[in-house]
């Protein structure tokens, strides 16, 4: 039996889903990654389950996150958007 190729099974989910999903407020686009490093996933388990700052800012870069804080966006909407991402990419973030 072959080994399992780590880069080919990464390669075939970026080809897939792109390099990063994309969500849109008031006009502007805004992305998180489809991946997600181990560094950031032990910073990610650091956080308290409702630091949705927090996890925007580590998945966004704070470039992005504070061009998004210009927006007024509800806690609802960073839900639905944290869910659209889950169910987009299979990756499970902001749940508590």
């Amino acid at each position: 039996m072959a080994a399992f190729n780590v880069n080919a099974a990464r390669a075939q989910r970026l080809e897939a889903l792109g390099l990063t999903w994309d969500f849109e407020v008031d006009g502007e686009t805004f992305s998180l990654p489809t991946e997600i490093p181990r560094r950031s996933a032990h910073t990610l388990a650091e956080l308290k389950d409702n630091d949705l700052d927090g996890l925007l800012a580590l998945l966004m870069g704070e470039e992005s996150y504070q061009r998004l804080c210009q927006h007024e966006v509800s806690v609802q909407d960073i839900a639905a958007i944290l869910e659209a991402y889950g169910q987009d990419t299979g990756l499970g973030v902001g749940e508590g």
